[in-house]
């Protein structure tokens, strides 16, 4: 028995003088029974008091007795509270005369000995917990009984009830919650929502039992209502385990702990006391069941029960499963104990009874410790018998300390023997054969018929069944009635033992295992009592309790429904209509009728409606998307209107979307003018999603299809004929409505013919409004949009009428041939529709050969299509189609000979006799085996009729002197010839590797040598990755033919990768692998690098002189191969060897300047340069690629290469590119070391006002030397053209304007009066032209025919010398004649109209006859990519629509704008008609032969762009509409804009790509890669701010760590690292459980910033927020930095190792990893040692083996014969000494 410090010996044994005396019945005397009890706390072996002591004690308690049973006889009856026993409505006592809220000061003596119940047996008083005797300081047992957002509220004992904020909990918690607002406030957010990322839910569970400690206790107001009592606790274990120290923690004491680490063996738990040191430690094994430990997390508590201590006393064994916990009744409870304070909430302990009253008991642990229980944690409500019947004097029992009372005079705890607190269990009672939590049988708020009374406290309240057998109620004396009771009697009264009430559940406390109601009838007449008693869309009436004004005026109106519950009516819910002045109609105390709109329970809040419309509905509420289907109405309420539609809010959380096609009968062109945000709209159901919670509604009348429309559309068949009129046509169907039935219809254009999509459209072209259609077919019928889809193929008209139209899933037949059309191209294959909705697939292993490598099939969507139905699926209702013949029979028969039927696996006709089973071909074994097929890197071999085998191209020499031919090695094998093999394994096709001949099918291809070596080896030694070592060489044959590189075979299982540059040395055969290098072809090959851990081969094919290229070996005039790198606008950056990479200059890459376009490289393409010059000091050289160096070309040099200003001349005309534009001339690059300057004046010969906006950096211009300077080194050049050009002509002034004169110019503005037009090489003239000149027609607006910097050509009209004014005309007929009345030339016009959009609208149809000329919309011509060379050929343009006029005259329609290869005119149908057709038209025969040729031009620069590729952005444009989703398009289209310099177009270009690629998965790589172009083109062009504001938008739409990676990617590749590393510390706090970004990080600070501090200080803050569990794998990838980082140091790594070593010595792992680092570094004694190391190791036999093995290896590589014969010699040591171990071990061997 374990000593007690006297102290509190003192405390416990002996009772202080109390001033209180409580008056008591006559007991029996009791002392005699307690002095037989053996104290529990003794030191020395015997009582601490002495026996005069222990007899002045036994005559005091004697006296104290006989006083107090003198003092019973003048007492009043018992009364069970004084004013310390009071308790509240939120925490009631069973004791407590009435509920309080304060603690009050005692009273005087005699008022306390007047109707004092509380019973005092030698001092000890009974008394429950209640909130005046909660203090700040007590400790209490409590149960979850729920887990909220931020907090958790704990069940306590007497109906209280606690809660835990998020702060208070552990300090893994606290620390994870700072981090986020720390994270949070960082990026400028709000720091409020920082507790999202802490999941309670999965910390806590609900009925877990915690000790807790109280903070504070406090009465929280709200404004205008009743004060509310707080309760405050914290379980964090610093508190809950208050007066702990390390001697406390003795076996089976509860102590509560927080999860530290999570471990693979168990959990490290932390006590949080002053003794650091001691931790607690859980195993997987004491968890329980129904624990699950993955789900388990840091910071979690839980309360632990003590199972053992180790000698040390630090590490404490703990156990959660939960039977451990509540075995009582075995031991489990504390029966000594250091100190008292080992004595708290939770632990379970014996008491012995020396005290029952009708209250409660008193009793004793461990002989000294006052323990008191009340009545209801005394566990006999429910009984018939007494206390003192269950409980008698000096017996012992089985209790759990559940409170302290930090108030009371002497040290006393509460105890409980409630079954399910002393088992720490959730009460449960019986539902059928089932156990149920007591709410699930009667939840809150519900009204009980029969409570009858079974026990009655008679100033407490009443104990009554509920009809739970085991579960009994409690109702409070102020529960009771609604009038006032004093007092109750439990034999009279209405209240009496027995008798029937009808009471309502209040609540229910699981500590208690109580259900607490209420009698009250004002509290049965509630409607509600909780918020979950109100539900969605229900009708309520309440009163207004509160008006909300803000400076908008009247908000809202909070309406109270009971005295607790409110809800908020939003202003938008005031009325159906916006009230302007609604504090006139609503006054507080106003009774008003609403309907519940959304509940949430979650934030307690509900929202109210007070629109009649909707509170008068008799319409379903609709409050769950699962309830709801098509057809179904209701009103709702417009939350949000825009172009697109109207959002629709009905009830909780169903939301709707209202199209504008839907909005009426009629057309809405803006929703927001008919709409408003408020309004109620009357809707039915389109369609719903439940599982997407979509849902389409619409506004149309649903009785306008009425019931002849329903007969009519019911009526219809799939394949029926019908007829009817057009009254639509749009851009891809036409609407049709159906003859004598009014239904609508669609037919698509592409349906009107089988052929191509042009005759479709050029059909539907001639069809007009009004027009009638025969000869329909119904395809399909759509009964819930009540649309029919026609179809008018004769295909599918033909099959119908000979009926073999499919249009039932009944008349699919297999070997069928069937027609029908595409609804769908995908990857794999092709989706065939026919008639009724039926889909077939035809896949693409079925398509014919001749179309199944197309893009896209070569097939488009409702393109016609036949095909054989080739499979039924019935089950599925799919079928699968071919367009391929039926196999004959033969063939089918022969493809069955591969595997094995029916289980025979007996070898068919074997090339080996010796061969009978299948089972004969095992590992190594020797064969035949007969050649069927020969290919590139295979033989296909057959060792039987039945079993297939390969030989490698890797296994079939031994050396590269046997291998005949280079390109075609397997050449020398013939079909049929029968060859000596060795089998390997099972040939894997999957991952191109051989597997064990363990790994059979049913029809094995086995995997097979024909190396000549092999077949005389003893034992076979298959190579891998691991024997493969740096600088042995190998025979290499290619596998696959990659941009840069190819993948080799060194031997069927190891792969390797060549770059390009490592090919050969012969740079010529570089620009061709496939043809140089085909596949199969045979290499010498030597390992430059070896990765085992990610399987990575590099290899090299170049001689070791010409591989090791260095600087010191460059000399001027070396022709040398280089692989392009990187590209930029002015350069191109190669690399020559590993360590030497130097740009090409745009003035070295070509003799004609106008071809050096860097953008014609490709990345990684090999390129000859010659090296022109050498920077020695500074280490750089100058590399060219001109032909006339590299090539030694004799092609003339239009632009030499100038290398001093002592080759330039004065007048020598020159090119170069601009190098900079400065704010007094332009600089220009004429060669690597010359640069020539331009002054403003010497720009051009005519004014330019915006100089700069003329000339952009990298552009190349041609000027004139005018001045040089060799002593200074400076060259004046002048671009004028009138210094160059002998044909010079001046530019126009206003006195060579002639009357007549045709000219070209440029619109400068544009008024309501005219346009001012400045003609192009003048001396800035301008004129204007005005609005009467423009057109033969009125011109009504200008701004819609021209806009400014439109090229237009003119004809001068007036001219004003004086006033510098001239007069243009732009009138088509100004233009009809030009020199002499010829027609524009097919040139002229090719020239002219190229580049030329016209945007033709609606306006500019011809649909309607009686359409005026006037309607014709003129504004929207527009002319592309025209420089100034080309003004003179642009051909004025006139567009005419083609309407009959009411002359009658028809006139010409031009061609519309031409976006991608579709015509929007429509006109492109027509050309093979207008081409056969004769012109009948004499009055414009000119425009008609010109529009002729106009269509022929366009479809020969169609043809042009399919061959040379887009040239122009109209070309682009084109080939986008085709192609939207090619990400290549979008980039390309980019780059092409940046070529010219266009920043912004190419911008809007990656704006535009955004948009339109389609992204329905969220995981298009096209959609990314734009996104990342994007990111490079503000890396590269923008600022920082148009990066960052780019990179927020790629996050948002991406993967936010992917973008971070690229954007990282992006900035070093750059040379940005200072931005690099900025963003990656940004990544390391983002996404700090991704260790892949702690080990980029450390690889960019070792690798690129060569700084090995900072990356070594990273492994800390990794460790810290990695889990544990990833710090062994982080550790020591952090140790193999040091030793591979040229920055990294070898010794540290060496430290590193030796840790994880020394605590993990098993990880063999971590030992192979050390070897290669060690074996790499080359220190062979180092090497030895680590070597000894690990074979000396207590290693199993399969383990040691490897590891001699491999020594071995290493040995005969790098050591001598005598360290060979030592390995050896260890290895035979080991194996003897393993020989005793038995058979095990010699198995192992």
């Amino acid at each position: 028995m374990v000593s007690v410090k006297r102290k509190h010996l003192s405390d416990a044994g002996k009772e202080k003088p109390s001033k209180k005396v409580r008056t008591t019945p006559a007991l029996p005397p009791n002392v005699s029974i307690l002095k037989g009890e053996e104290p529990a706390f003794p030191r020395g072996g015997a009582s601490v008091l002495t026996p005069l002591e222990h007899k002045q004690i036994q005559i005091q308690a004697t006296r104290d007795v006989l006083f107090e049973q003198k003092a019973g006889n003048k007492s009043a009856p018992l009364d069970s509270g004084d004013e310390e026993n009071e308790g509240d409505e939120d925490g009631v006592s069973v004791h407590a005369s009435k509920p309080k809220g304060t603690l009050r000061k005692p009273k005087p003596k005699s008022r306390e000995k007047k109707g004092a119940k509380a019973l005092k047996e030698n001092g000890i008083r009974i008394e429950g917990l209640s909130y005046a005797r909660l203090v700040p300081g007590s400790i209490v047992l409590g149960q979850i009984s729920q887990i909220n957002r931020y907090d958790i509220a704990l069940t306590l004992p007497n109906n209280l009830t606690g809660y835990i904020p998020l702060t208070l909990i552990s300090d893994k918690i606290t620390n994870d919650i700072a981090a986020l607002a720390a994270d949070v406030a960082s990026d400028n957010e709000s720091v409020g929502d920082s507790s999202d990322d802490v999941d309670l839910e999965s910390l806590f569970s609900v009925g877990q039992y915690l000790r807790a400690y109280v903070v504070s206790t406090n009465t929280v107001t709200k404004s205008g209502g009743k004060g509310k009592k707080h309760i405050e606790l914290s379980i964090h274990p610093r508190q809950a385990n208050t007066g702990l120290s390390k001697s406390d923690l003795v076996v089976n004491s509860m102590v509560q702990a927080s999860i530290q680490s999570i471990e693979d063996h168990g959990l490290i738990m932390d006590f949080a006391l002053q003794d650091t040191t001691v931790r607690g430690f859980v195993s997987t094994k004491q968890l329980g069941d129904k624990m699950n430990y993955t789900k388990l997390k840091e910071g979690s508590v839980f309360l632990c029960l003590i199972t053992g201590v180790n000698s040390s006393g630090k590490v404490i064994n703990l156990s959660l499963h939960t039977k451990k916990l509540g075995e009582l009744q075995k031991g489990g409870f504390l029966n000594d104990a250091p100190s008292v304070d080992a004595l708290l909430p939770g632990s379970a302990v014996e008491v012995l009874v020396t005290q029952v009253t009708a209250v409660g008991i008193v009793g004793k642990v461990m002989g000294l410790l006052d323990v008191t229980a009340d009545l209801i944690h005394s566990g006999v409500v429910l009984n018939k018998i007494s206390l003192e019947q269950q409980y008698p004097i000096g017996s012992k029992i089985k209790a759990r300390i559940i409170c302290t009372f930090p108030t009371s005079g002497t040290k006393k705890l509460g105890i409980s023997m409630l079954d399910h607190v002393t088992s720490l269990s959730s009460q449960s009672c019986l539902k059928g054969q089932e156990n149920v939590a007591p709410t699930k049988l009667i939840s809150v708020s519900t009204i009980v018929e029969k409570v009858k009374v079974i026990r009655v406290d008679p100033s407490v309240g009443l104990f009554v069944q509920v009809g739970i057998e085991a579960v009994p109620g409690f109702v409070h004396i102020s529960r009771i009635s609604d009038t006032k009771i004093e007092a109750l009697s439990d034999s009279i009264g209405p209240y009496k033992i027995g008798s029937i009430h009808r009471g309502r559940v209040l609540g229910y406390n699981s500590m208690d295992g109580l259900f607490i109601l209420s009698l009250e009838k004002k509290v049965l007449d509630l409607l509600f009592l909780r918020l979950e008693d109100v539900h969605v869309g229900q009708l309520v009436t309440g009163s207004i309790d509160k008006l909300i004004v803000t400076e908008k005026g009247l908000t809202g109106i909070i309406v109270k429904l009971s005295e607790d519950i409110t809800g908020l009516v939003p202003d938008m819910h005031f009325a159906d209509i916006r009230l302007q002045h609604p504090e006139r109609k609503f006054k507080e105390g106003m009774s008003v009728k609403a309907r519940v709109l959304s509940i949430s329970l979650e934030k307690r809040q509900m929202r109210l409606t007070l629109k009649k419309s909707l509170v008068n509905s008799d319409a379903e509420i609709w409050n769950s998307y699962e309830t709801l289907s098509a057809d179904m109405e209701a009103p709702g309420t417009l939350i949000n209107v825009h172009p697109a539609g109207a959002v629709v809010q009905f009830y909780g959380p169903v939301r709707a979307f209202l199209p504008v096609s839907e909005m009426s009968e009629t057309y809405i062109k803006d929703p927001r003018d008919h709409f408003k945000v408020g309004q109620v709209v009357n809707v039915h159901i389109v369609s719903v999603d439940p599982t997407e919670k979509r849902m389409i509604v619409s506004c149309r009348d649903p009785t306008i299809f009425g019931e002849a429309q329903q007969e009519a559309l019911k009526k219809l068949r799939p394949g029926a004929l019908v007829s009817g009129t057009i009254s639509e046509i749009t851009e891809q169907e036409i609407v049709i409505e159906l003859a004598g039935v009014g239904l609508k219809s669609n037919l698509p254009i592409e349906h009107l013919a089988d052929g191509s999509e042009q005759k479709c459209r050029g059909m539907a072209k001639k069809l007009r409004v009004g027009q009638q259609l025969e000869g329909l077919m119904v395809l399909n019928i759509l009964e819930s949009k009540r649309l029919v889809k026609l179809t008018k193929k004769p295909s599918l008209l033909k099959a119908s009428e000979s009926g073999t139209l499919l249009s039932t899933f009944d008349e699919v037949t297999v070997g069928t041939e069937v027609p029908g059309f595409v609804t769908n191209i995908t990857s794999s294959g092709v989706y065939v529709h026919y008639a009724g909705d039926l889909t077939g697939l035809l896949l693409k292993g079925h398509l014919n050969d001749d179309i199944a490598k197309l893009p896209n099939f070569g097939l488009r969507q409702n393109q016609s299509i036949s095909a054989r139905i080739l499979s039924i699926d019935e089950t599925q209702q799919r079928f699968l189609l071919t367009q391929k013949e039926p196999k004959t029979r033969e063939s089918g028969n022969a493809g069955n000979k591969a595997g094995f039927l029916g289980g025979d696996r007996t070898l068919l006709n074997p090339a080996d006799d010796s061969l009978v089973s299948v089972d004969d071909i095992t590992f190594g074994k020797l064969t035949k085996a007969k050649i069927i097929a020969v290919k590139a890197t295979q033989l296909n071999v057959q060792l039987s009729d039945n079993v297939q085998g390969r030989v490698d191209v890797s296994s079939a020499f031994d050396s590269w002197e046997d291998i005949k031919d280079h390109k075609h090695p397997l050449k020398i094998f013939q079909k049929g010839q029968v060859i000596p093999v060795r089998v390997l394994g099972i040939h894997d096709s999957r991952n191109h590797r051989f597997l064990p001949i363990t790994h059979r099918d049913k029809a094995p291809v086995f995997e097979l040598s024909a190396k000549p070596m092999k077949q005389n080896e003893n034992e076979l030694d298959v190579l891998n990755l691991s024997k493969v070592h740096p600088d042995s060489t190998w025979v290499a044959f290619v596998n696959n033919v990659a941009d840069d590189h190819v993948w080799v075979n060194i031997s069927p299982n190891v792969r390797g990768r060549i770059r390009a540059m490592d090919l050969c040395d012969d740079l010529s055969l570089l620009g061709n692998l496939d043809a140089n290098f085909p596949v199969g072809s045979a290499l010498r090959t030597r390992v430059l690098k070896v990765d085992n851990a990610s399987g990575r081969l590099d290899l090299t094919a170049r001689s070791e002189t010409s591989s090791l290229l260095t600087f010191a070996g460059l000399s001027k005039g070396l022709i040398l191969p280089a692989r392009v790198t990187k590209i930029n606008e002015r350069s191109v950056i190669v690399q020559l060897s590993k360590a030497l990479s130097a740009p090409i200059h745009l003035t070295d890459m070509a003799d004609d300047y106008s071809l050096a376009i860097p953008a014609s490289y490709a990345k990684n393409q090999i390129v000859r340069v010659c090296i022109r010059d050498l920077d020695v000091p500074n280490k750089r050289m100058f590399l060219s690629t001109r032909p006339s160096v590299v090539l030694s070309s004799s092609l003339p040099v239009k632009d030499p290469e100038i290398t001093s200003v002592s080759q330039l001349k004065v007048n020598d005309v020159v090119r170069g590119f601009i190098k900079g534009i400065g704010d007094n001339g332009l600089f220009v690059i004429l060669g690597r070391n010359t640069t020539a300057f331009v002054r403003i004046s010497d720009l051009s010969d005519s004014y330019l006002k915006e100089w700069k906006d003329s000339f952009q950096v990298d552009q190349l211009v041609e000027g004139k030397i005018i001045e040089v300077d060799s002593d200074l080194n400076q060259v004046l050049m002048s671009l004028k053209r009138s210094n160059m050009d002998r044909d010079y002509q001046a530019p126009l002034t206003y006195h060579r304007l002639k009357l007549g004169q045709i000219l070209t110019g440029k619109v400068r503005k544009v008024e309501d009066f005219g346009v001012f037009i400045v003609v192009d090489n003048s001396a800035n003239v301008s004129g204007l032209c005005h609005r009467s000149e423009m057109a033969e027609k009125r011109v009504i607006d200008v701004k819609k025919l021209y806009s400014e910097g439109d090229i237009v050509k003119a004809k001068v009209l007036k001219i004003d010398l004086e006033k510098r004014r001239v007069a243009f005309g732009l009138k088509a007929s100004y233009f009809e004649e030009i020199e002499g009345g010829d027609v524009v030339s097919d040139d002229e016009d090719s020239d002219g109209m190229e580049g030329v959009q016209f945007n033709l609208n609606d306006q500019g149809r011809s649909d309607d006859e009686g359409m005026d000329d006037a309607e014709t919309d003129l504004g929207n011509v527009q002319y592309l990519n025209r420089n100034d060379d080309e003004a003179d050929k642009i051909a004025h343009v006139v567009m005419r629509p083609k309407p009959m006029t009411s002359d009658g005259v028809e006139t010409t329609t031009k061609k519309g704008l031409n976006t991608g290869g579709f015509d929007w005119s429509l006109s492109m149908m027509d050309e093979g008609a207008n081409e056969d057709s004769p012109e009948t038209d004499s009055e414009e025969p000119k425009l008609k032969k010109k529009k002729r040729k106009k269509a022929e031009i366009k479809i020969d620069r169609t043809g042009e762009l399919d061959a040379n590729g887009p040239q122009s952005v109209a070309d682009f444009e084109r080939l986008l509409m085709g192609q939207p989703n090619s990400s290549y398009l979008w980039l390309s289209y980019m780059a092409f804009q940046l070529e010219l310099s266009e920043l912004e177009k190419a911008r809007e270009i990656a704006e535009r790509a955004v948009r339109s690629i389609n992204n329905r998965d969220g995981t298009s790589e096209d959609l990314v890669n734009v996104w990342v172009g994007y990111l490079n083109l503000e890396n590269t062009y923008g600022t920082d701010e148009t990066l960052e504001e780019v990179f927020r938008r790629v996050c948002e739409h991406n993967d936010p760590e992917e973008m971070h990676n690229r954007l990282t990617s992006i900035y070093i590749q750059s040379g940005k690292t200072d931005k690099a590393d900025s963003l990656l510390i940004t990544m390391t706090k983002k996404f700090s459980q991704n260790p892949k970004i702690w080990l980029n990080y450390a690889t960019f600070l070792f690798d690129t910033l060569s700084d090995p501090s900072r990356a070594r200080a990273l492994l800390p803050r990794a460790m810290q927020s990695m889990p544990p569990r990833a710090h062994l794998d982080l550790t020591s990838k952090f140790g193999a930095f040091e030793f591979r980082s040229p920055s990294g140091d070898p010794e540290r790594g060496r430290t590193i190792f030796e840790g994880l070593l020394s605590a993990f010595p098993k990880r063999l792992d971590l030992w192979n990893v050390l070897l290669d680092l060690e074996i790499k570094q080359g220190d062979k004694d180092t090497v030895r040692r680590l070597f000894g190391r690990v074979t000396g190791a207590d290693l199993k036999p399969r383990k040691a083996k490897f590891f001699f093995k491999r020594w071995l290896e290493w040995e005969m590589k790098e050591g001598t014969g005598k360290t060979q014969e030592s390995v050896k010699a260890k290895a035979a040591e080991y194996v003897k000494k393993q020989m005793p171990k038995g058979k095990e071990g010699e198995d192992e061997e």
